[in-house]
């Protein structure tokens, strides 16, 4: 890392968090442009696999309620 984005990066540091957590998703954003040019492609092959899946029932996929409530047991029992 360049000193002077070392600076920068110092400084966002001493932000509150809800500074940095939006800096760092602007920062993130930013990025965008730059994503591999076959990304949207495979995740759109990726999407139309998981779909095909679930629709052959050959997913365990669970809703969202039904994975929270299994992530919140899981915690309640640490």
């Amino acid at each position: 890392m360049r000193p002077d984005a070392r600076s920068v990066f110092a400084e966002a540091l001493r932000l509150p968090l809800a500074e940095r957590a939006t800096l760092a998703a602007e920062l993130l954003a930013s990025m965008d442009d730059e994503a591999d040019p076959d990304a949207e492609q495979a995740w759109a092959a990726e999407l139309e696999a998981r779909a095909a899946r679930a629709l052959r029932g050959e997913s365990d996929a669970r809703d969202f309620d039904g994975a929270l409530g299994e992530l919140r047991a899981r915690l309640a029992r640490r």
